[in-house]
């Protein structure tokens, strides 16, 4: 499995920068991927969504709680565009 699969970047990094905005997952990133990736890249959101989610809950912080929020956000959308070109190419996840 090749490491650089976006811009030089492991799949842990790719995961990362999904997390933090900076890429937005898509079938046309998906595209570039090799099969092996999709199960890989799955397994790296699906643990930085449970890091995520077992962060302390900042109760009195608007901003921190947006942050949050946000991130959260970002890894649902790109988990389900990922099952779904998985999904389209017979992949199992």
């Amino acid at each position: 499995m090749p490491e650089d699969l976006v811009r030089g970047k492991s799949i842990a990094a790719v995961a990362a920068d999904i997390v933090d905005g900076f890429i937005f997952l898509n079938p046309l990133i998906l595209k570039n991927f090799p099969a092996d990736a999709y199960k890989e890249l799955y397994y790296q959101m699906k643990k930085l969504q449970t890091a995520v989610r077992n962060e302390k809950f900042p109760s009195h912080d608007q901003a921190a709680i947006r942050s949050r929020n946000l991130r959260l956000q970002r890894l649902h959308q790109a988990i389900v565009v990922l099952q779904n070109a998985a999904r389209v190419k017979k992949l199992a996840l």
